[in-house]
């Protein structure tokens, strides 16, 4: 995402009431927004996640596999599904990074040069708390004027989520020089250290 489509800084971003969620158990989030590569390399910055797995969601079984979907045309898109601790980090600051560093949220179908469906931004939902709680963050980003362009991100029912090939998992941690790791995936992550410090593991710190 270019800094020239955010009228608030990524570290601006409102903060949204979950409580509702924060449990204090283990829950997921199954998010779509472009290359499962690049979204993932963020979340697997900050603390209290505790796995991040690319892979498909949106299309059906026969045609979860990754020649299948980018042709554009299986209904899937590519998805990451967080697992997380939510009595360290709760589903607003999820959706606060990938609203505002994890990719574009007012590019219809695509990320940058990646066209198509499969690119789309998208919040999987699983229960009606979780998409409540999407629904009403995008309001407030929409309220707040944080985009100079319209958010298009949809909300759609979980009904399977489909793990990608193992090749696919951590993929810019493992292929560091590759030539799209590096210029798009590892300035998302930049971002994420730069604004979010008390958010990371301590590993990371």
């Amino acid at each position: 995402m270019t800094d020239s489509v955010l009228s608030l800084l990524p570290g601006d971003f409102p903060d949204l009431d979950d409580s509702a969620l924060r449990n204090g158990g283990e829950r997921t989030l199954v998010l779509a927004g472009g290359c499962f590569w690049c979204t993932e390399a963020v979340y697997r910055q900050l603390e209290g996640v505790l796995e991040v797995v690319s892979g498909y969601a949106g299309g059906s079984a026969d045609t979860a596999n990754y020649q299948a979907v980018c042709s554009g045309t299986t209904g899937h898109a590519e998805v990451i599904r967080l697992r997380y601790d939510s009595a360290r980090i709760g589903p607003a600051t999820l959706l606060k990074v990938f609203f505002g560093i994890a990719h574009d949220p007012t590019q219809l179908n695509r990320q940058g040069n990646d066209i198509g469906s499969q690119y789309r931004s998208a919040i999987f939902w699983q229960d009606e708390h979780e998409r409540r709680l999407a629904a009403d963050y995008i309001a407030l980003l929409a309220r707040q004027g944080a985009f100079r362009a319209p958010i298009v991100t949809t909300l759609e029912p979980l009904e399977a989520f489909y793990p990608a090939e193992d090749y696919h998992q951590n993929y810019a941690a493992a292929n560091p020089a590759q030539p799209y790791i590096a210029a798009v995936a590892q300035p998302k992550v930049a971002k994420i250290r730069h604004y979010y410090p008390d958010r990371l593991k301590k590993e990371i710190q």
